[in-house]
């Protein structure tokens, strides 16, 4: 079993990543019910939440069947971040965590998110700021470092431990590789290894297969893996890896069935959810993983991103379920596309 502070997580924990425009409550939804053990809130802008911004403050909003569940902040003052944390105490997550890994440009080169990882001394005084505020849990998702001559995760483990976290998610690639190459787990690896280390460190990136989860399992000794982007379009990922985990089989892929209920059901949710036009526009970039291993999918895959309403969607789904029904789906790689490049940090 896995801690984190007060919070119980079974043996090798399988996280749910906080991604922008992505990990909202319908998403969140489907990927619960198959096998997400913690999830995340999209980040939140911690000047947003102290202006009272309506869409910072949306994105507080969480549901009892979700739990455990954080929710992530992002910035770059401490008092801001403080007041941040209080605000997010009372909506009653189960903790608390601090984006210090986004690298788009936006957020990095305004002092935030990776932006931070320049400057160390600011990262552990923003992170000892919100453990000081809020009676929550605090963990921190971060990157190796900002460069490849700054590759310093092993001395920032430490440090953030020392002001109290109660765990460490690192996505093994530098602030300046954004999603680029592979992952290196290696310093990952040394971060667990460290006999200093006490709090639980996930492993984050390029985790697309159930192989690859239990590979990285033995190889490097985390205490569980955080899945981002494989997730999308895609939340059985979260079963098939438990289950490989546990007994060393491949579950066969969701049926063209199963994908097209869940499939209809991420979309009446986000509709419900966004409004017409920014649930339609956010699920698009969700098909493509919904419906991979179909032959000859591209032409309902292109017609399905083009489309303005929910019921359009729907008859195009229902389509696809008719000229494929009983057809067994094919295992394929998952496809980790850069989400619009918004933030899978």
């Amino acid at each position: 079993m896995i801690k984190i502070g007060n919070i119980s997580l079974p043996e090798f924990p399988l996280l749910l990543a906080p991604m922008e425009d992505v990990s909202d409550p319908p998403f969140r939804a489907v990927c619960k019910e198959n096998g997400a053990d913690l999830m995340y809130t999209e980040f939140i802008s911690s000047e947003g939440l102290i202006r009272d911004a309506i869409k910072s403050r949306k994105k507080l909003d969480i549901f009892d069947y979700e739990r455990p569940i954080g929710i992530q902040i992002f910035g770059g003052d401490e008092e801001s971040m403080a007041l941040a944390a209080k605000i997010v105490d009372v909506t009653n997550p189960d903790l608390l965590d601090i984006n210090f890994g986004c690298p788009v440009k936006k957020v990095a080169l305004k002092g935030a998110g990776a932006g931070v990882l320049k400057d160390i001394d600011l990262m552990v005084r923003l992170t000892e700021a919100c453990v000081k505020a809020t009676s929550l849990p605090v963990t921190v998702k971060t990157r190796l470092g900002w460069d490849d001559q700054t590759r310093n995760i092993e001395e920032v483990a430490e440090r953030l431990q020392d002001v109290g976290i109660a765990a460490l998610s690192i996505h093994g690639r530098t602030r300046c590789q954004m999603y680029k190459g592979e992952a290196d787990w290696s310093l990952i690896a040394k971060v667990k290894n460290n006999p200093r280390i006490k709090i639980p460190i996930f492993g984050n990136g390029d985790i697309d297969s159930p192989q690859k989860a239990l590979a990285y399992k033995n190889r490097y000794g985390v205490d569980g893996i955080m899945i981002g982007r494989a997730a999308i379009g895609y939340p059985w990922i979260f079963r098939e890896i438990k289950h490989y985990v546990q007994t060393g089989e491949l579950l066969p892929a969701p049926t063209v069935e199963e994908r097209v209920t869940v499939c209809k059901k991420h979309l009446r949710a986000s509709v419900e959810w966004k409004g017409p036009v920014v649930g339609i526009n956010e699920m698009r970039g969700c098909y493509g993983n919904y419906l991979k291993g179909l032959p000859n999918i591209k032409e309902f895959r292109n017609r399905l991103v083009t489309l303005k309403t929910a019921e359009e969607v729907e008859a195009v789904l229902d389509e696809i379920l008719v000229k494929y029904a009983g057809f067994e789906v094919q295992r394929a790689p998952i496809e980790l596309v850069n989400y619009h490049e918004k933030c899978p940090v």
